[in-house]
């Protein structure tokens, strides 16, 4: 009991928040689950298209049920999806899923790749997808982690034969995963830095719901199909399988995928697709040699570790040292350079555990600059009889050494500072897919040992040179940062080596609705102290710029400068790109810093390019006062509020037929009514400030989890999934001469030139005869989609139904959109004009 009660302990604070960066602790019953993996030479890769599109439930079987060393390829870091628990979309949107699924494979065991393909949106088709992704690339990638990582088995989530019936990614995923396979043993197929491997095995994890029903997937023919019962229970966690796996899918939170596990017996099912079927079914790996044996000079090492297992002290993890040390000269002698480099981390970090070593270097800063000074306190105690020295400490890259020379006798505190100056090569740490402009399916990497990398490795390393029971090993640890919350307690986040200098103007998007000269802040953000220079705003052809340029100078790293240009717009509309540009004594720096933090994840530094777009609209617009209910998380109001609207945020809880009656229009935030309980009960009231003369705007939801269903409008309307994914797609005009596509901004098709990602998703499918449909939308030669924009009259007021992506449209300064939201703000206003006018 007291063993089950150490390891849930450490599950539980592992993937506590506020801990997203904390070492690990483990207790003598992981220790014990890390020998157990220690003797298993086995690979599983599992592979699909997205962050959570991995079904953790596998990847925590394999890894803690059969020890094999196992990892998730994602081909795209989840840009193109959506956010619940932000407004970040796009590229920042993949940082927080690349960390999200970095966290659960902490939870569950499992290790991380990508391949550079930039997850575009929704794919209707993989022959579209692999357009946008350029396929070659892309496939090469696959086959470059294949080849690093050696897998015997890959399982693949999606079905490769499913084109057309599913997200154009998934089928694609699993047509890459194929092909590679077959690649990656021919050694005609160059990837640089990786010679040929062949894996032995591929599978298609099926599932009943590929099939429609249980029924109809008890009538398949499962002759090739593996059945793996992953409901195992861990005794020395105290969890099942699927709780694990539970735990694992909830660090998914921007999409909403807190999951609740699970007990008792549960099956999932391989079919397999390429090699030879095991005799044994119930034995993936059978014919593949997973012991020691499959490594020349493994069996010796092979002797002591079963002996190491045998012997394991639950109450005394140190008494394994000496034969855990006598199992690492032998590791680190093995020619296999594969199974020597990963095997000899793991036995490190059981050595250490067994000692209980705890080795860090703290950063007294977050971050800093190359060329300055860093204080590091170096930490270093042995909770065990174990003889320690500490003989010194490199500093890495540089390998800079500073002598210790220390005893570490049991259970006694070791601190000494360090200050060193950080190199003039060392490397940024901001997410390197992000380092060069990037196109709408993949990512631009020079440097290919970073390809198939989740994020960029930490620049500043600490190697703890020991001497343990009279035997010479290395430790290596990063260096970070840590701070004490009074809430949180104790809380790590990466530190992070920036740039000197970063510049920004507040919002991507600049609007400009008439050619009125308007004041342009650039913040200026030092990130070292002392630092001086100039700053100039370069603007498109057109625009006007005063001043030319302008000096700063600052005296430490917190103070930030804001720099003041006037610009002047266009006579007519005109868009392009506002550039802040930093000048140094060291150089020119033209990225902002974008700071994203939350309690799940690691808090990211990002550096993106520093332009903000500028737009000159051509804008008709009758002002009022606005309501916003906000629901998964949007930046519509922000450039609602731009443009000059005045927009209010409603508290749901605060809803009123009284408090709405302020307003002239309400808008509700995109899957509001999928993620806002109170709606439930303040929907009556919406509909009869409607019904009163409001205008009502709603903005998309999905139709799954919808908690409004009945009444969601005042008429009869049920979503779909339809969506139209081609940003491109031709437009049709239903109702031509509705108010809504004359007043106060006439409508024209190339209004919806330069929409970006689609046009919009999950379309109603069925509506009353009160709306009126206003576009339609068709691509790849489907029946035409008609319920992007619905409207209807209601008592006094409207209600307006969209789907169409104004949640990206308006944050990427799309003329069209804003003329289209400001026309359906003037609902009812031309009617109500013309009778004040009488």
């Amino acid at each position: 009991m007291k063993i089950r009660l150490l390891f849930l302990f450490v599950a539980l604070t592992l993937c506590a928040p506020g801990n997203a960066q904390a070492p690990e602790k483990l207790s003598s019953s992981d220790i014990y689950h890390e020998i157990e993996k220690l003797n298993f030479l086995g690979t599983v890769l599992y592979l699909a298209a997205h962050p959570d599109d991995e079904n953790t439930r596998m990847i925590s079987y394999f890894s803690n049920e059969v020890h094999a060393r196992t990892a998730y390829l994602s081909i795209t870091r989840g840009d193109g999806g959506q956010n619940l628990i932000g407004p970040e979309i796009r590229e920042l949107l993949g940082v927080i899923r690349t960390n999200e699924l970095l966290r659960a494979r902490q939870t569950d065991g499992g290790e991380q790749f990508f391949t550079r393909a930039n997850d575009f949106g929704y794919s209707k088709h993989p022959d579209e997808t692999l357009e946008i992704w350029k396929k070659e690339k892309v496939l090469n990638d696959v086959v470059r982690v294949m080849r690093e990582f050696q897998p015997d088995i890959i399982i693949n989530r999606f079905d490769a034969e499913s084109a057309g019936r599913t997200h154009g990614h998934h089928t694609s995923s699993a047509m890459l995963s194929l092909e590679a396979f077959d690649l990656a043993p021919d050694k005609d197929y160059d990837t640089p830095g990786f010679s040929a491997w062949e894996p032995k095995r591929i599978f298609f994890n099926t599932h009943w719901w590929f099939y429609g029903s249980r029924e109809k997937f008890e009538e398949v023919d499962k002759s090739k199909m593996l059945s793996v019962d992953i409901g195992t229970y861990y005794n020395g966690q105290g969890l099942s399988n699927s709780e694990i796996a539970s735990l694992s899918r909830s660090m998914h939170k921007s999409q909403g995928f807190g999951s609740t596990g699970t007990r008792g017996s549960e099956m999932e099912y391989l079919q397999l697709l390429k090699g030879t079927m095991p005799k044994e079914k119930s034995d993936i790996f059978e014919g593949i040699n997973t012991t020691w044996s499959r490594v020349k000079g493994g069996q010796e090492i092979q002797k002591i570790l079963e002996q190491v297992q045998e012997d394991y002290d639950f109450e005394n993890p140190s008494k394994s040292v000496p034969a855990l040390m006598q199992a690492y000269e032998l590791i680190v002698q093995l020619e296999n350079k594969h199974w020597r480099e990963f095997k000899t981390q793991q036995i490190k970090d059981i050595i250490a555990a067994c000692l209980g070593l705890y080795l860090e270097g703290v950063s007294g800063e977050p971050h800093s600059t190359v060329g300055e000074k860093l204080d590091i306190e170096v930490e270093a105690i042995n909770r065990s009889p174990v003889n320690v020295e500490l003989k010194s400490v490199w500093v890495l890259p540089m390998q800079k050494e500073q002598k210790m020379g220390k005893d570490l006798p049991f259970n006694t505190g070791f601190k000494e500072k360090m200050t060193v100056q950080l190199p003039d090569n060392l490397g940024l740490t901001s997410a390197y897919w992000l380092d060069k402009p990037w196109s709408l399916g993949m990512y631009d990497v020079d440097d290919l040992e970073m390809i198939g990398e989740p994020v960029t490795p930490r620049s500043l390393r600490l190697q703890f040179n020991m001497e343990i029971d009279g035997q010479d090993v290395s430790f290596e640890r990063d260096v970070v940062y840590k701070y004490n919350d009074p809430v949180r307690g104790e809380v790590y986040q990466p530190f992070e080596i920036v740039p000197e200098v970063s510049s920004s103007i507040r919002s991507k998007v600049v609007l400009f609705d008439d050619n009125s000269p308007r004041e342009i802040p650039v913040v200026v953000n030092p990130h070292k102290d002392g630092l001086s220079g100039t700053v100039r705003l370069e603007a498109p052809e057109g625009w006007g710029v005063e001043p030319e340029s302008a000096d700063f100078s600052t005296k430490n790293k917190e103070e930030e400068v804001v720099v003041r240009f006037m610009v002047t717009p266009p006579q007519k509309q005109s868009e392009g790109i506002l550039k802040p540009i930093v000048e140094t004594s060291n150089g020119a720096y033209d990225k902002s810093l974008v700071e994203i933090d939350y309690e799940h994840i690691p808090k990211q530094m990002v550096f993106l390019p520093s332009g903000s777009k500028v737009v000159r609209l051509d804008l008709n617009k009758k002002m009022g006062r606005i309501g916003y209910i906000n629901g998964a998380g949007d930046e519509v109001a922000k450039y609602l509020k731009q443009i000059g609207y005045e927009v209010r945020e409603i508290d749901p809880k605060l809803i009123s037929e009284r408090s709405l009656s302020q307003y002239d229009a309400v808008i509700v935030g995109i899957r509001a009514y999928n993620t806002v309980d109170e709606l439930v009960v303040k929907q009556a009231a919406l509909l009869n400030y409607v019904r009163k003369g409001g205008t009502m705007i709603v903005q998309y939801n999905t139709n799954r989890r919808l908690k409004v269903e009945e009444n969601l409008a005042p008429f009869e309307l049920k979503l779909s999934r339809q969506r139209i994914t081609d940003e491109n797609a031709e437009v049709t005009f239903l109702a031509p001469d509705h108010e809504l596509m004359n007043y106060p901004n006439k409508i024209e098709k190339s209004d919806f030139d330069g929409w970006v990602q689609e046009r919009g998703l999950y379309f109603p499918g069925e509506w009353s005869d009160e709306f009126t449909p206003l576009f339609s939308f068709e691509e790849n030669g489907e029946d035409p989609m008609k319920g992007s924009l619905l409207v209807a009259k209601y008592g006094e007021g409207h209600y307006i139904y969209t789907g169409l992506s104004f949640f990206r449209e308006l944050p990427a300064g799309v003329p069209g959109a804003y003329k289209l939201f400001a026309n359906m703000l003037s609902i009812g206003r031309n009617e109500l004009e013309t009778e004040l006018k009488k």
